[in-house]
């Protein structure tokens, strides 16, 4: 079964950036390419909620919350999605997960983002 593994994240002071990323297995390549991919993030105590979400042709929405601060993007020849993360807040600690938007893919296991005041 095809399966997503997020990484990059970590420990970041408030203002500072990271970059996400979240790399599709080889038997998920194309559902992934072709699909509305989105970004999720699950806060400590909190619903998992949905921050990115971008088309195959790269239109790219986002939460208010992260608008204007986080970008979306992704490489197909990688089957790898992308969320820049900059001039980050506490209020963005979370564990953070892509999927595709509709008809979920199993969940990966996330990646751990912690913003120091």
């Amino acid at each position: 079964q095809g399966h997503l593994v997020e990484s990059g994240g970590g420990l970041v002071q408030a203002g500072g950036s990271l970059r996400l990323s979240c790399k599709a297995s080889r038997m998920i390549t194309s559902t992934v390419n072709t699909a509305i991919m989105g970004w999720y993030r699950q806060p400590p105590g909190k619903e998992r909620e949905l921050v990115a979400s971008m088309t195959h042709g790269r239109a790219a929405n986002y939460a208010e919350s992260v608008k204007g601060r986080f970008t979306m993007s992704r490489d197909s020849t990688k089957a790898t999605v992308y969320l820049q993360m900059n001039d980050v807040t506490p209020e963005d600690t979370a564990v953070y997960y892509c999927n595709r938007v509709t008809r979920e893919l199993p969940w990966g296991p996330g990646t751990q983002v912690t913003v120091a005041s």
